[in-house]
């Protein structure tokens, strides 16, 4: 009896290590196509951002406004800023 619970045990053994082996690939699996899509949806919103950024600047030119500082730039803006009201002063 001790040889067929021997048998038993190590064939349980194996079914759990291919069990644990082919979940282990198919999270890792999982993971990367979670991966690859996050990566690309950054891509793209980079894309999206640059192509907003070159309209910005384009709106800019057409309306003859000086400098292509960033919209994110405040110590430009309040510069900016202060320069017109001294004009208007």
């Amino acid at each position: 009896m001790d040889g067929q619970n021997s048998d038993d045990s190590k064939q349980s053994t194996a079914d759990m290590t291919v069990f644990v082996q082919n979940l282990l690939q198919q999270m890792q699996s999982r993971f990367q196509t979670m991966s690859d899509s996050i990566i690309t949806k950054i891509d793209d919103m980079g894309n999206r951002i640059n192509e907003l950024e070159q309209s910005i600047n384009d709106l800019k030119a057409e309306m003859g406004v000086e400098g292509t500082s960033s919209p994110l730039d405040p110590s430009k803006q309040k510069s900016d800023e202060a320069k017109q009201d001294e004009g208007s002063a």
